[in-house]
C-alpha cells in the first residue's frame, strides 16, 4: 500500500507564503545594505615608515606583534594565529615608563 506524500492544499499555500516572505525579507535586506548611508572613515595617523630604525621609539607594533628595544637588542612577540597585521606604529617613546 503506497502512502500519499503530496501535501494538502492548505499546507502547500502556507509553504508558498513562507517562501515568498523569506525571499522578500532577503531582498529588502540586500537593498537596504546597498542603498543605505556609508559609514564615515576617519583618517588614521600616518604610520612611521620603520619605527625600528627610529632610536626615539622604544616600542612598536602592527596590532599582531609588539617589538621592544632593550638596550642595543630588539625583542618581538609572536603574532596570534588569526591576526591581520596593520600599519607599523610607534607605541612608546624612549624615556616613557
Amino acid at each position: 500500500m503506497a502512502a500519499d506524500l503530496s501535501p494538502d492544499p492548505q499546507t502547500a499555500r502556507l509553504d508558498r507564503r513562507v517562501t515568498w516572505a523569506v525571499i522578500a525579507l532577503v531582498a529588502a535586506t540586500v537593498l537596504i545594505g546597498a542603498l543605505g548611508p556609508r559609514p564615515a572613515h576617519h583618517a588614521a595617523p600616518a604610520p612611521l615608515s620603520d619605527p625600528a630604525q627610529n632610536p626615539s621609539c622604544a616600542e612598536w607594533g602592527d596590532g599582531c606583534k609588539v617589538c621592544r628595544r632593550i638596550g642595543e637588542e630588539v625583542a618581538c612577540s609572536l603574532p596570534g594565529i588569526a591576526c591581520t597585521p596593520g600599519p607599523m606604529t610607534c607605541l612608546g617613546s624612549a624615556g616613557e615608563p
